[in-house]
């Protein structure tokens, strides 16, 4: 990990969403939809494992396989899927079991343009920058559509960051990406730029064999890696 010397000047700072602006969703929560989205299309009994692969990352070939499995046509398992994972995460949020951490503050304070990369829906970074107030702080924001062929565009592949990096005019020597998930550190590297990985509670215990230049334990920690 990198100390900061004084001698990096950052113009764009990109944020991933969840586990960084705000709090994750609850593991239960995903595979409650993931569950409920089955019992939308007729498929009462799905196997836990099943859904552990919905909720853990499923490549389109995977979830192929799975609907296969389930006599499931993947488009219209899919965005149903998607429809119940959006949906609890808005229920999530509105009756406060998720929030926004405290020290997003921060990033009201910066001069530097700023911007959010997430894997989540694009709605749903949307909904989240508009029910905390956030839309005025980023200057951007990329989630992924609700589509299968989104799958693999996700990070650790760079493609939404580096839409973001185009449109903010950012020079990649002059970005600091944040996120608090070893895809996120990939990305950054495939991207070519710095990258901060947040340690909060839910990360305390993560093993990294991604190396970000930074590791900051909230995002108040930021300030003094910037220059301004």
């Amino acid at each position: 990990m990198r100390p900061s010397t004084g001698d990096v000047s950052y113009d764009t700072v990109v944020f991933d969403s969840d586990g960084v602006l705000v709090e994750p969703p609850a593991r239960e929560t995903q595979l409650g939809a993931a569950r409920a989205a089955f019992r939308a299309v007729g498929v009462e009994d799905v196997a836990h494992e099943h859904l552990v692969d919905i909720v853990d990352g499923v490549t389109s070939d995977r979830l192929t396989a799975l609907c296969a499995d389930y006599d499931l046509e993947p488009t219209t398992f899919w965005a149903v899927r998607e429809r119940h994972d959006e949906r609890s995460q808005f229920e999530a949020f509105r009756a406060g079991d998720r929030s926004c951490y405290d020290d997003v503050a921060v990033v009201s304070e910066l001069s530097q343009c700023c911007g959010v990369v997430s894997n989540n829906h694009h709605s749903t970074i949307e909904f989240v920058l508009e029910f905390f107030g956030l839309q005025s702080a980023f200057d951007t924001y990329y989630g992924r559509p609700k589509t299968i062929e989104s799958l693999a565009l996700k990070k650790p592949n760079p493609h939404y960051l580096e839409r973001a990096l185009s449109e903010l005019g950012a020079e990649k020597d002059a970005t600091l990406y944040i996120g608090d998930s070893e895809t996120d550190i990939v990305a950054a590297e495939r991207t070519g730029v710095d990258s901060a990985f947040v340690r909060r509670s839910h990360r305390r215990d993560a093993v990294l064999t991604a190396t970000p230049t930074y590791e900051i334990s909230d995002l108040t920690e930021i300030r003094p890696l910037i220059s301004s």
